[in-house]
């Protein structure tokens, strides 16, 4: 070997070396990794998706709205589970007085044994509903990360859709006596947390029918039809009991109507099977055993705490505001037959009217979702909201014309709200964890649910059991939530990103 060749050699390496693309070290730092997580938002994918698919997914809203407005709001537990229907016969029949119920509103009326037993059944029912939402807050978000983790959203969907059209037929087997009570509120108990659940694996399968440019209007359109669903059944509940076929004195009437919700829920929801593909497995989240889940899930927060710091933000301020909403459908038709002097027909009746305008408004509200942010639209209707409220509240004296001037306008305004909210999770939830983020979504909504009851209870106490102070308290937390989002950043719309 001459003396030259190891020089050569060596300026050959140099070359090299100076030429040669440095390779990073490996790495295991699965927190990093986590950061780079693509927001739905975020991402450029931009597809052609079949109506169809759109539609099936909408149908599913469609299919168990009757259990929220038909069994929940304005039919089986108003007029029946917390009816005369269930008290002692002697005891109901004291509250009957020249063949008209008595007004448990009076001080006077408040304190006789058949007003403080129907206070009784309230009560107990308030007690189920709590221990369902305290099953929510526990199960909803790390049955979502099960479903991310393996890529079966749809096959929890199917599982959870199951036992809510379960527990709807068993309402149907309740009858009108006293016995059977705590049956049936623990159905209805059963049936939220069910449809809750049910509800976030639903919500997750948003990205499949909807791209970042239409997510607004995807979500707007499956609360639409929700809606509409509502309504029409609604409306042939009234219907059929306007015609004579129906009574709503006997307690079949009732046991028919939980068993119509039974099918209709089978029938409607079958499209989203077929027609709506599943979501990839997420690749960050751990396929872990249930327990194991909850390390998880706090492992989970915390990242979402250090990375999509929007994401943690946005949960904590609807939360709040999803509480006001919701104790708006809960207490609004306390209000109106309290208040305002509206009957089990009228009841019925502002109920279709109140879901035909929150239908229409919501399915026009998801393209302003689309095209301004789907945070202004959230603004927008709580601050609306609230001015209603309080409409109500100072001009209580002018009668039921108000209220339905106020409840119409208060309906074509919550719906887009929780719409926009829907589409704002799906904009910030990072890609492959939606149903653990729409899990933690409703489990969040559970956490604070206890605001709008507490303080509408307690104005309502303090003002010496007057009812309509209680709208107040509604009031109040709609507008921490509003103050709470507020300073929530958001997203751009998808047309400032596409500029």
């Amino acid at each position: 070997m001459s003396d030259s060749e190891p020089e050569l050699r060596a300026a050959q390496a140099s070359a090299s070396d100076a030429t040669r693309v440095p390779t990073p070290p490996p790495t295991t730092d699965t927190d990093a990794l986590e950061s780079l997580a693509v927001l739905f938002q975020d991402s450029t994918e931009e597809r052609e998706i079949p109506r169809k698919q759109v539609v099936s997914w909408a149908f599913w809203d469609w299919a168990t709205q009757p259990f929220n407005s038909v069994i929940l709001t304005f039919v089986w537990v108003p007029s029946f589970l917390v009816s005369p229907f269930f008290l002692d016969p002697a005891v109901a029949a004291s509250g009957v007085v020249n063949g008209t119920a008595i007004d448990c509103d009076t001080p006077a009326n408040a304190a006789t044994e058949y007003c403080s037993a129907l206070g009784g059944l309230d009560a107990n029912l308030g007690w189920g509903i709590m221990v369902a939402g305290i099953l929510i807050a526990l199960l909803a978000p790390v049955l979502g990360q099960r479903a991310d983790a393996t890529g079966r959203r749809k096959r929890t969907l199917a599982v959870f859709t199951s036992l809510l059209i379960a527990a709807q037929l068993a309402m149907a087997f309740v009858p009108g006596v006293p016995a059977f009570f705590w049956f049936g509120v623990a159905m209805i108990a059963f049936g939220s947390v069910v449809s809750e659940i049910a509800g976030a694996s639903y919500n997750a399968l948003i990205v499949s029918v909807a791209t970042p440019r239409t997510v607004g209007k995807v979500s707007g359109l499956g609360w639409g039809f929700g809606y509409i669903g509502g309504i029409i059944a609604l409306v042939i509940v009234v219907a059929l009991i306007l015609t004579g076929v129906l009574d709503g004195t006997q307690a079949i009437t009732f046991q028919l109507v939980a068993a119509g919700a039974t099918v209709w829920t089978l029938v409607f929801a079958i499209p989203i099977f077929f027609n709506v593909p599943e979501p990839p497995a997420s690749a960050e989240t751990k396929r872990v055993g249930f327990f194991a889940g909850y390390v998880e899930l706090f492992r989970s927060i915390a990242r979402l705490w250090r990375n999509h710091r929007p994401t943690f933000w946005f949960l904590l301020a609807s939360a709040v505001y999803r509480d006001g909403l919701a104790a708006v459908f809960t207490f609004g038709s306390v209000i109106a037959a309290r208040v305002f002097g509206f009957g089990f027909q009228d009841l019925v009746i502002f109920g279709v009217a109140l879901n035909l305008v929150a239908g229409i408004s919501t399915i026009l509200a998801g393209r302003l979702d689309d095209r301004f942010g789907p945070k202004g639209v959230i603004l927008t209707a709580i601050g609306g909201i609230v001015a209603c409220c309080l409409a109500v509240f100072v001009f209580a004296s002018s009668g039921q014309l108000l209220f339905w001037i106020a409840g119409l306008v208060l309906a074509s305004l919550v719906g887009p709200a929780q719409a926009a909210s829907r589409s704002f999770l799906a904009r910030v939830t990072p890609q492959g964890q939606e149903g653990e983020i729409f899990g933690l979504y409703a489990t969040t909504g559970r956490a604070a649910s206890w605001m709008a009851p507490l303080l509408w209870g307690a104005f309502i106490a303090i003002a010496g059991n007057q009812t309509v102070y209680g709208i107040l308290g509604i009031a109040l937390v709609l507008a921490a939530g509003f103050v709470l989002l507020f300073f929530v950043k958001a997203p751009a719309p998808r047309e400032e990103i596409s500029r």
